[in-house]
């Protein structure tokens, strides 16, 4: 069994956050290639296949096969390892990719595991395995905005995922529904059912804005929402930019007015 790294923290800013993790002596983090922000000297940065989890303790085939997962999720073949050489201890920070709020959770605490979105993991502890979870539901799959496939974090260690906007935990006591939109779904424990329910009105879902599906959470278990998933705010910006963005009084009535005043075609 791998040994998990037991890692110190600060996270900094307010919307466009960052994670510092202050690794002992031979402690080491692991990472989404192009997540660190800076590190300090005495910190060692190693490529390698799959999360770490089994580098140690497993052949070639267990890495090949950590990658293969990783390919499964939508992520590159490769992750980074921060292993501190020094003497004394070293710092190592990650940046947010795109506003939002960084989340720390310690598995051990939630029962070793936790299921979240193919993209939202951003840095753990080295030892914490990185791995994917299969909807097994085809509605869920084909409806539930991340498909059939999740990432899934296991360990006893740090871990860190990052959401969109305002971040609000709930825990949900058993036989609890909670309906989400399924973009605002970053993560939850194993022991909430996850599944995908039909809006019902067909005028609602033309009309309402919301589509035709939503996500229900049935508890017992802790579930992480977010406010602003990036699928949402990328929509927006597209939307914005093929209105020819730029103009004045945008989003107004006087907005094409003025554009056509101003000359602007």
């Amino acid at each position: 069994m791998t040994e998990m790294h037991e890692i110190d923290y600060q996270i900094y800013g307010n919307e466009m956050q960052f994670v510092e993790i202050e690794l002992d002596p031979s402690e080491a983090a692991v990472a989404e290639a192009g997540g660190m922000m800076y590190m300090e000297d005495g910190i060692e940065m190693d490529t390698i296949f799959g999360d770490g989890s089994k580098q140690q303790s497993g052949g070639f085939f267990n890495k090949l096969l950590g990658a293969g997962k990783r390919v499964l999720t939508g992520e590159s073949l490769f992750m980074t390892v921060f292993h501190n050489i020094g003497q004394g201890k070293k710092k190592v920070a990650f940046g947010a990719p795109y506003p939002g709020k960084i989340i720390p959770v310690h598995l051990s605490q939630i029962g070793g595991e936790l299921i979240c979105q193919k993209d939202s993991f951003l840095c753990a502890a080295k030892g914490v395995s990185v791995g994917i979870a299969f909807q097994k539901k085809i509605g869920v799959g084909l409806f539930g905005g991340e498909g059939f496939i999740m990432q899934r974090l296991t360990g006893d260690g740090w871990a860190f995922v990052h959401a969109g906007g305002t971040v609000i935990p709930k825990e949900l006591a058993a036989g609890e529904l909670l309906r989400v939109d399924t973009g605002c779904i970053v993560a939850f424990q194993p022991t909430v059912q996850y599944d995908i329910q039909f809006v019902g009105k067909v005028k609602s879902a033309l009309f309402g804005g919301e589509g035709f599906f939503f996500a229900t959470l049935r508890g017992p278990g802790y579930v992480w929402l977010q406010s602003l998933p990036l699928s949402r705010m990328a929509d927006r910006i597209v939307s914005a930019s093929s209105r020819g963005g730029g103009g004045k009084e945008e989003g107004s009535v006087l907005g094409g007015l003025g554009r056509l005043l101003d000359g602007d075609n």
